[in-house]
């Protein structure tokens, strides 16, 4: 279980992660911020691509970067997404797509944390494996007992 500090501190993370964003296509910035269960944290951050495909999401950004520094258990998320120059009372909460969700479930922990916000103070918090991604399929699943 992670304290409000660390909470706000991946909210904030996230937030300033989404300002790097490379989104001319969408507009819509989107940060994420992974807590490993090293303490490590690591950001990310989308990146869209002329050819759609070949984009890649805040939290897959953020999770490459973990797991190529040899981090293979993930704690928390925070996710923060808005468009370009949105006003405060324009904001939405940016869920993590289908995609990424089952990518983080590679790496989740098993009371990992999702926080998704519009600030460091205004975010909702969901258990990955009851909330986001119930009866999922894992590394577990393709387990083969001889």
């Amino acid at each position: 279980m992670i304290d409000l500090e660390k909470e706000q501190e991946l909210m904030s993370l996230a937030i300033g992660a989404s300002q790097k964003s490379y989104s001319p296509y969408s507009n819509f910035q989107v940060g994420a911020a992974i807590l490993c269960d090293s303490g490590k944290i690591f950001t990310g951050t989308n990146v869209e691509n002329a050819s759609y495909g070949g984009g890649i999401c805040a939290e897959r950004s953020a999770a490459v970067t973990a797991v190529s520094q040899g981090e293979r258990k993930f704690l928390a998320v925070a996710i923060f997404g808005s468009f370009k120059d949105a006003k405060e009372d324009g904001l939405q909460y940016a869920f993590p797509c289908g995609i990424c969700r089952q990518f983080l479930r590679e790496f989740a922990s098993k009371d990992m944390l999702v926080l998704v916000g519009t600030s460091v103070e205004d975010y909702k918090k969901f258990s990955f494996h009851d909330e986001i991604l119930p009866h999922s399929f894992g590394p577990e699943d393709l387990k083969v007992e001889v």
